[in-house]
């Protein structure tokens, strides 16, 4: 009636309804998985920033704690607080460091823990962060 049938007929080629349903969970799962990731890894480069700003503040390990906190406030970090900092002064120069682990849900009872550093010294050695004095 409209004309012969095509000879390759049962040779087409496409994506069954399956597959595409296959397809679309995966890029569901890796975008959900980005969503939850991609916030942590922004306030680690905002810590890392924040670090950078206090070492400009050269004083006394508490007023550099404090410039920390008040970039913290401004950038909403809330992972590591000034008083968690490791400030050192070896070589004459302050460094500050920072060493953090992330807790990110995933599903149910599923958690990525992933492990933040960085410091400000060029060798870029985190030094072990002082045991804190016994009460």
């Amino acid at each position: 009636m409209y004309g012969p049938k095509p000879a390759n007929l049962a040779q087409q080629q496409g994506v069954s309804l399956l597959g595409l349903i296959f397809v679309l969970g995966i890029i569901t799962f890796l975008a959900m998985f980005a969503m939850k990731v991609f916030p942590t890894f922004l306030e680690y480069r905002s810590v890392k920033a924040g670090i950078i700003s206090a070492k400009k503040a050269d004083g006394t390990v508490r007023e550099i704690q404090i410039a920390f906190d008040k970039h913290a406030d401004i950038n909403s970090i809330n992972s590591i607080k000034g008083n968690e900092l490791i400030i050192t002064k070896d070589t004459g120069e302050t460094q500050v460091a920072f060493a953090y682990t992330a807790r990110i849900p995933l599903i149910t009872n599923v958690t990525l823990l992933i492990d933040y550093s960085g410091t400000t010294d060029p060798s870029g050695k985190i030094p072990e962060k002082p045991a804190e004095p016994v009460r």
